[in-house]
């Protein structure tokens, strides 16, 4: 009876949340849900009259799933994620073990490896696209003065895609950088002090150590960019928007194209629920893998 007149009493406080979370996302994700099962335009007014005379079932997925266009966007979004993933976890983990270093004036490098993650994607779009100009860019120029000639880095089907990815490295490895730095200072010292006193140089504490005491702050990292890395949208829309002769296409840019270029509503939700499902179901095997090679234990 306490418990139940606990509960009660709970009820007027925690009604504003609730409200806001049915209006702003419960709501959304089933309308959603109705609007991928109809081919209405996003420009008609919006009712159960107008979504009853444009429904069109499951036609929009068969639609999707059956085009050559599907599948070479899915590649895209595949292929940047083979690329992004490992560089930006490898550069991240190269920035939290030079932040965790003790010496002066840590604190402004941390500060100053944090600042590309503040700054917008459209500024940072902005600089790259500068920095990566055939013409006028620092990369080409300083390319130049080895004596190679840098490629045209956003108009070249090969080159486009690992632009981007340079410029989301860049981005995002003070992110990731943070969250393994506090995996490096969770890490007990006692473990470093024992190994040196049986011989064990930093190679051999790092692969014996520090990456599996590491492996927790690792696993939520990967979660994080890959699910990041299926949004691929606002460099892209930017850098390349979709180009060259479709090279950079992705998930997230066709639901955008259809729905607010082609004005496609129906294709394009049924698009972003395509995603959600591929996401969805790569984190689960991410956390059934998880057991085979993360640490919690230290």
């Amino acid at each position: 009876m306490k418990k139940k007149k606990s509960l009660i009493q709970a009820v007027p406080f925690m009604l504003p949340s609730m409200l806001g979370m049915v209006i702003f996302s419960f709501l959304p994700i089933v309308i959603s849900i109705v609007i991928s099962l109809t081919d209405w335009n996003g420009l008609d007014k919006l009712n159960g009259e107008t979504l009853g005379n444009s429904m069109v079932g499951l036609e929009n997925y068969v639609r999707i799933l059956q085009s050559e266009e599907f599948w070479a966007v899915l590649w895209h979004t595949v292929y940047y994620i083979i690329l992004y993933i490992p560089l930006v976890l490898v550069m991240s983990l190269l920035v939290a073990s030079i932040l965790n270093r003790t010496m002066r004036g840590i604190t402004v490098f941390r500060v100053l490896y944090y600042i590309p993650v503040l700054t917008s994607w459209v500024a940072a779009s902005l600089i790259w696209k500068w920095v990566l100009s055939p013409q006028y860019g620092v990369i080409n120029q300083l390319l130049g003065y080895i004596g190679i000639t840098g490629p045209n880095w956003l108009t070249d089907k090969v080159w486009a895609m690992p632009a981007v990815v340079l410029a989301s490295v860049w981005k995002d490895m003070g992110f990731y950088g943070l969250f393994l730095l506090s995996g490096l200072k969770a890490i007990d010292v006692g473990y470093y002090e024992a190994s040196r006193v049986d011989g064990a140089g930093r190679v051999r504490q790092f692969f014996s150590i520090t990456l599996p005491l590491l492996t927790p702050s690792l696993f939520f990292c990967v979660i994080m960019a890959l699910i990041n890395a299926f949004q691929l949208f606002p460099q892209i829309q930017i850098m390349t928007e979709g180009g060259p002769n479709g090279a950079t296409q992705v998930m997230v840019e066709r639901i955008y194209t259809y729905g607010f270029k082609y004005f496609k509503m129906g294709y394009a939700a049924a698009y972003s629920w395509i995603l959600f499902v591929i996401i969805f179901v790569l984190t689960l095997i991410q956390m059934k893998l998880q057991k085979r090679w993360v640490h919690y234990e230290s």
